[in-house]
């Protein structure tokens, strides 16, 4: 059983659900329209209105989870909380009311979990198809076939921005709509092309904005009734007759809903009209069931963060042999350092596996240049925490500590540290080891013993754990060696 929580722009919501044969079923479904785009002051920082709303929202959704007993919980956080200047100081707060860590995941991660949980709902797994995600702060366009995604891209607009700024004070007007309109497609234009009808049989929106609009469309029988080119200029004309928010009373659409569908259908208009798309299918399909989807594939040891590592491997051609020898001993070195959790061993082996991915651009620095590719590189499965967690792991492998000297702090890191740099520090000397061969602690201080023959046979041994315990030196750890028979 499986709980996914999406911290999105516009709502919170919540799904428990449970793997059953090839579909997972939704147990229960809890939403609440926290608007958490609208609560972004002039600086871009969460107001503390909207900061306390969210936080009484995660403690109900905690109270919701704590009543199931569940195999694995993940809770992701997408737009807002990306771009909310203050909103890794918001983290640890909303982490200890919902009692779960909070992942905030790139737009692209956000596009391949909605095309999961939509591939998922659907039953022809050749189908060439385009599904669109247009949230309350980014909208997500996924090209795949089948299960496959082909291409993802995240666009950075959303309903509640778009709302806000075109229908200011909630009125409506056609001269208001045409502007909405044209600023969406001036997102899109550049990047439309790859997603033409030419490259796909079947389009699908999966948001709650596109199912929102499409029932609305068929309720009120507007235009041909369908999410079309039709349909949707007829929803427009029908939102204009009515001139402000407060007055659309329409069947199929919820009076709180009303601010933000307006926005929603002036993007879903551009992404109609710029890629030429004739009718699209509403899907209840979306980023929740694709992170239930996702937790279930971990579980069955097909983490898609293995598959990410492999790729970026292969394309910057890291020398796999060195790669590999410094990951296993990392790795071992690090379980003899008795870490407190294991939160950091997974990471310390990616990280050693692309820990020399930088020399495709230069072998000078290659470390600075590893560390930058991997905080900004497009890694799916991987959280936005999690690559910036590899990102200091990778910059502190050589070198100076006192780059990630407030990083050191958190013990498991400074753990995952060590390990990796006497790993890369024994690959360097051209050392053949096995953690068995050695004995490395880390308390207050850190004590190393190595075997006196190494000494001896690879001369440039004693430099490096010279200037490794000079750099420890620096950040304020006494690094003490032996060499043992």
């Amino acid at each position: 059983m499986y709980a996914a929580v999406d911290l999105g722009s516009n709502s919170f919501r919540l799904h428990i659900g449970k793997h059953d044969g090839d579909a997972i079923r939704v147990l229960k479904s809890v939403r609440e329209p926290i608007r958490l785009a609208a609560g972004l002051d002039a600086k871009g920082n969460l107001t503390e209105a909207a900061m306390q709303s969210a936080l009484a929202c995660l403690r109900n959704f905690q109270a919701v989870l704590s009543g199931y007993r569940l195999d694995a919980v993940r809770v992701v956080a997408t737009s807002t909380l990306r771009v909310a200047r203050n909103g890794a100081a918001f983290l640890p707060a909303a982490e200890q009311a919902i009692g779960y860590p909070i992942e905030i995941i790139s737009g692209e991660e956000e596009g391949r979990l909605i095309y999961m949980g939509v591939a998922s709902a659907l039953l022809d797994p050749s189908e060439r198809r385009l599904v669109i995600d247009i949230g309350g702060g980014s909208t997500e366009i996924i090209l795949g076939r089948g299960a496959d995604i082909e291409r993802v891209e995240s666009f950075s607009i959303g309903t509640v921005k778009q709302s806000l700024s075109f229908f200011v004070g909630g009125r409506i007007d056609a001269a208001s709509f045409e502007a909405a309109i044209l600023s969406a497609r001036s997102h899109f234009e550049d990047a439309a092309p790859p997603y033409h009808p030419q490259f796909w049989t079947q389009a699908y929106g999966s948001s709650g904005t596109i199912r929102a609009i499409a029932d609305i469309i068929a309720k009120n029988n507007l235009g041909d009734g369908k999410l079309s080119a039709a349909g949707l200029d007829a929803l427009k004309l029908r939102f204009i007759a009515f001139g402000q928010v407060a007055l659309i009373d329409m069947s199929g659409l919820r009076p709180d809903r009303a601010g933000t569908i307006i926005g929603g259908l002036a993007i879903l208009i551009a992404l109609v009209r710029e890629l030429d798309i004739g009718v699209m299918q509403p899907v209840e399909a979306g980023l929740r069931l694709g992170v239930m989807w996702d937790l279930y594939l971990r579980s069955m040891q097909r983490d898609r963060r293995e598959e990410s590592v492999a790729a970026l491997a292969l394309k910057f051609h890291v020398d796999q042999e060195r790669a590999r020898r410094v990951a296993q001993l990392a790795s071992d070195m690090y379980l003899q350092l008795k870490p407190a959790g294991d939160a950091c061993a997974k990471l310390l082996r990616w990280s050693a596996l692309l820990h020399e991915m930088g020399m495709v651009v230069s072998q000078t620095g290659y470390h600075k240049h590893a560390a930058y590719m991997i905080e900004n590189a497009d890694m799916p499965g991987f959280t936005t925490r999690e690559q910036r967690i590899m990102s200091k792991l990778i910059l502190a492998q050589k070198g100076n500590l006192r780059k990630v000297s407030e990083a050191l702090a958190d013990t498991d890191f400074a753990k995952a540290v060590l390990a990796l740099r006497v790993a890369i520090l024994l690959m360097h000397a051209r050392i053949d080891a096995d953690a068995g061969e050695l004995k490395l602690r880390m308390k207050n201080r850190i004590d190393l013993e190595i075997r006196r023959e190494w000494v001896g046979s690879h001369p440039t041994v004693s430099y490096w754990i010279e200037k490794e315990q000079e750099w420890w030196d620096e950040v304020g750890v006494d690094f003490s060696v032996r060499s043992v028979a």
